[in-house]
């Protein structure tokens, strides 16, 4: 017999310290490669007039192109609050890097620990020594908001959550974002851990790069444990995925201190969306916000694109390096927001690179950066780095070089 996840907030299942299972009302259910660009500000401004009563209920909001970065809507997008389940997007951030660098795969086995088993909130209900792979574990993550998953998870990554917790907030510094500070890998209530809209939407655009994860959290439904006698009913605590046309994640939140939260995505055609909401009285508000928010944005705006994944952008010359030039392609997909009706004519680009770069050159190392016009007027500027480390040249490749250049001179 299988059994059903409860949705946030409804009567759920608890773990007692003997392993039994009662019913309990919980209170919480409980990121050339071109670097992702910088946030780019709208040139057009929206009228406050069109979108002001979108998010009226939330304490926090904001509407943002995930490829360029610009900001559509905002609202009080800068203040710190709990987020509840939605920090859960840094620990898959963390996860998807981790398997993208080869440090795990998916096929891994992760055993809960004693720790891991005891979290309460939303669960899997992982037993104490109990495998699951990588990939049920952000199973359970993405759809079922699962605590001990999330644990456990960090635990095979870190060691211990206390240092994945200190992964987090150097990635979160990485990112930019300013008012986020982590205490737990899950969002359980915690003094001191907060975030804010803007910082969630920073690193929800950090995730979507891995393409892999809205495999995850745009599921509706699945099971864990398929092989035993009573497998475990996933459902997707964002019923957006399934309600929303185009929606595809990310994540839910709800404490009794942070309210209801989303950090949802939804892509039509070349337009990615993400908005986030925090403070939302119910899930009901919640989602009706979210979807008006992407109502508005796919009826008014369109992507026009610049360079699709591994198109080549420009070449690198690095000087006394053991590589002279380096090729710079598109890991990502690059595109300007703007109004539909905007013909997109006159949109050109410029990659400028910093002059008289001299190995070593680390990577990742700031080299300059893609403008994008139109016109005169600066529409977008992305940022750029280099794909590739390349090490000081020793004094016999300089002299060939040098030697290879006199002779090819008239």
């Amino acid at each position: 017999m299988a059994i059903k996840r409860p949705q946030e907030g409804e009567p759920h299942l608890t773990r007692l310290h003997g392993g039994k299972l009662k019913w309990k009302l919980l209170s919480g259910v409980l990121s050339l490669v071109l670097a992702l660009p910088t946030l780019a500000v709208a040139k057009e401004p929206t009228p406050k007039s069109a979108v002001t009563d979108m998010a009226a209920s939330a304490k926090s909001a904001i509407l943002m192109d995930a490829d360029s970065g610009t900001v559509i809507y905002e609202k009080n997008s800068d203040i710190s609050l709990p987020p509840a389940s939605i920090t859960k997007i840094m620990t898959m951030l963390l996860v998807m890097e981790a398997l993208d660098e080869g440090k795990l795969k998916l096929t891994d086995k992760v055993q809960a620990s004693e720790y891991a088993s005891s979290m309460g909130g939303s669960q899997i209900f992982l037993e104490p020594g109990e495998e699951m792979t990588v990939d049920e574990m952000l199973k359970g993550v993405a759809m079922a908001s699962g605590n001990d998953a999330s644990v456990a998870l960090a635990e095979k990554l870190a060691g211990s959550e206390q240092q994945f917790v200190a992964m987090m907030n150097e990635k979160a510094r990485d990112l930019g974002m300013k008012n986020t500070k982590f205490v737990n890998c899950n969002g359980l209530p915690a003094e001191g851990h907060v975030s804010s809209a803007r910082d969630i939407a920073l690193m929800s655009r950090e995730l979507l790069k891995y393409e892999g994860i809205t495999k995850y959290t745009g599921m509706y439904q699945d099971y864990l444990r398929k092989s035993s006698p009573k497998p475990f009913w996933l459902v997707n605590t964002n019923k957006l995925v399934r309600f929303y046309s185009g929606a595809d994640g990310l994540k839910t939140g709800f404490t009794s201190e942070a309210k209801f939260c989303l950090s949802a995505t939804a892509r039509r055609d070349n337009l990615r969306l993400i908005a986030v909401v925090m403070g939302e009285p119910n899930t009901k508000t919640r989602n009706a916000e979210v979807s008006h928010l992407f109502d508005y944005a796919f009826a008014q705006y369109t992507n026009i694109p610049l360079y699709k994944k591994g198109d080549p952008i420009g070449t690198l010359t690095v000087q006394k390096g053991k590589v002279d030039k380096i090729p710079l392609t598109a890991k990502h997909s690059y595109s300007v927001l703007l109004k539909k009706g905007d013909a997109g004519k006159g949109i050109r680009q410029e990659l400028v690179l910093e002059p008289n770069i001299k190995a070593p050159v680390e990577i990742g190392q700031p080299i300059g950066k893609l403008i994008v016009y139109r016109g005169d007027e600066v529409l977008s500027e992305f940022p750029v780095e280099s794909p590739l480390a390349v090490s000081r040249a020793g004094w016999w490749t300089m002299l060939r070089r040098a030697t290879g250049k006199l002779f090819l001179s008239e």
